[in-house]
């Protein structure tokens, strides 16, 4: 049987701590959260390699490193209320759960929301919930939300998401442009949100997140 505490102590030490992360709650609940239940059963011996997971349908678990440091750079509170878009099987709204004070995973595909929300329920998360909804219409009747977090590509973002964040509030997300990719996080002031990037990354762009593409003649 493997030996995921071990597994995960490492990932920890050879993928988060090394990337300037090393902020108490992320550590904290990045320890605390078996990351190999919110995987698919013939994924959990690659759960905490150093890349992505892959969860099917063209979906992935954000490599550990990339939501590390995208948690760090949107600095959670205890008392955040945040959006999870994207939550695929659950493991990024279980963190957070671990960090904030309560979270609303959401999830487009209505078998993964099934699973993320078992998962949830399994190992007591019960700070989190999620939705099965479209990503791109976010969960207005749940905000307005203090953070959101995208796990995953995007080439825009829909203004119904913008629009569920907080005045005060902050959101992140990997902005692709063709193979490039930057972490970049919003603040939204008096009702607009200015971007900052944040570090390099890359990430499949999700359903819903692409930029409209020009009819050419």
């Amino acid at each position: 049987m493997s030996d995921f505490a071990t597994r995960r102590r490492i990932m920890v030490d050879t993928q988060v701590r090394p990337s300037d992360v090393t902020k108490f709650p992320i550590i904290d609940a990045m320890l605390s959260i078996p990351r190999e239940v919110y995987v698919p059963s013939s994924k959990r011996e690659a759960a905490y390699m150093d890349g992505e997971v892959a969860l099917g349908g063209g979906r992935v678990l954000l490599e550990a490193r990339s939501f590390a440091k995208l948690l760090d750079a949107l600095t959670i509170d205890t008392d955040d209320l945040v959006l999870d878009v994207a939550c695929g099987h659950g493991y990024s709204t279980a963190v957070l759960g671990h960090m904030a004070g309560a979270v609303v995973g959401l999830e487009s595909d209505a078998e993964m929301a099934e699973i993320a929300q078992s998962n949830l329920s399994e190992n007591s998360i019960d700070n989190a919930a999620v939705k099965d909804c479209g990503l791109a219409d976010g969960a207005a009747s749940e905000g307005p939300f203090d953070v959101i977090v995208i796990n995953g590509g995007v080439e825009v973002v829909p203004d119904a998401l913008l629009a569920q964040l907080k005045d005060g509030g902050r959101i992140g997300a990997i902005m692709m442009e063709n193979a490039l990719g930057r972490a970049m996080i919003g603040h939204k002031q008096d009702g607009k949100v200015s971007w900052r990037f944040a570090f390099n990354a890359n990430a499949p762009i999700l359903p819903d997140f692409q930029a409209a593409t020009a009819f050419q003649l």
